[in-house]
């Protein structure tokens, strides 16, 4: 496994707690996303949700580049298994500043993947609390997410609440999605 202060990371990993660190145990080694991390298997983890086409590494760096240039606002962090040097899984939670509540912040909750191999030994979980530390420490004053109905009873596990109703409209068809070998902002 790559030492952290080797690797180009999306945010400061002071910001994860060191309690959830100490959940995982010496095998799996939580920190923020690096800027190499499609070729530890990210994309991999994150089919578990939905497809997830390889982007080529220049693509990738693009794009995780992006999210590093906007400080404060994208934290995503990996969970890997230190023997393999692989990504078993993966969260974020993107900060938003509103102008509500005197200019709160509320973190949003997204993309929380356990590759199949690692599910059932509560990464999710750890993944889920590290995530609303990262969010506390940072000021919001509460963090949502939306999920499938059939993952409900995992949040509720975790502490959320069933509040409201999500509403989508998509802007092009999924399946019509530019593939990895079509750059869209590269």
């Amino acid at each position: 496994m790559t030492p952290d202060n080797q690797l180009d990371l999306l945010f400061d990993p002071s910001l994860i707690p060191a309690s959830v660190q100490e959940q995982l145990g010496p095998d799996l080694h939580l920190r923020p996303l690096a800027s190499d991390d499609h070729k530890r298997g990210h994309f991999d983890v994150l089919a578990v949700l939905t497809a997830a086409p390889q982007l080529s590494p220049k693509a990738y760096k693009g794009n995780f580049d992006e999210l590093k240039a906007c400080p404060g606002t994208y934290f995503i962090i990996v969970i890997i298994d230190v023997s393999s040097d692989k990504i078993v899984g993966s969260g974020s939670v993107i900060v938003e500043r509103k102008f509500l509540r005197g200019t709160g912040l509320v973190g949003h909750i997204e993309d929380i993947a356990v590759s199949k191999a690692a599910q059932g030994k509560k990464l999710g979980l750890r993944i889920i609390n590290a995530l609303e530390k990262i969010g506390e420490s940072r000021g919001c004053y509460k963090i949502i997410l939306d999920c499938s109905e059939k993952n409900i009873p995992f949040y509720e596990k975790c502490g959320f609440k069933h509040k409201e109703y999500e509403m989508v409209r998509y802007m092009a068809d999924p399946k019509d999605v530019p593939k990895a070998s079509t750059p869209s902002r590269l």
